[in-house]
């Protein structure tokens, strides 16, 4: 009897997960009643707040972090959607172009060039590790 009762728990599990996975196929079939049927599941909404948006790609225009080489203007013409350029990278390259008197891709190369020192890469882009070993 238990065996039973086993087949079958096993053979619904599989069915719902099945049902669960392809309801992209199914579930426009359903009468409309159905479909927006909202079960009374506790709603975890409360858990989730959206982080706030930092930043736009026409706010890193206006703030001079584009150049010719470094062109922004086409993610604004084609709508991209993320949120424009890392926060910390943008602070620590117009703090150089302010300090050094430089312009964006100068600082962006320095910024850069200080990103390897401290992880350990040299100019060339090799680590500096003594343990590397490279077959060129």
């Amino acid at each position: 009897m238990g065996y039973i009762i086993y087949s079958i728990s096993f053979f619904l599990l599989v069915s719902v997960t099945v049902l669960y996975l392809n309801r992209h196929h199914w579930s426009p079939y359903l009468p409309t009643t159905l479909s927006t049927l909202h079960l009374p599941f506790p709603s975890f909404s409360h858990l989730y707040t959206r982080l706030p948006n930092p930043g736009s790609w026409t706010t890193d225009v206006e703030a001079g972090l584009h150049s010719a080489t470094f062109d922004l203007t086409s993610n604004i013409t084609e709508g991209d959607s993320r949120s424009g350029l890392d926060e910390t990278q943008k602070r620590e390259v117009l703090k150089i172009m302010k300090k050094r008197r430089v312009n964006f891709d100068e600082a962006r190369r320095l910024w850069m060039e200080g990103r390897f020192a401290r992880e350990g890469i040299g100019a060339d882009g090799l680590p500096r590790d003594p343990k590397f070993v490279s077959f060129s």
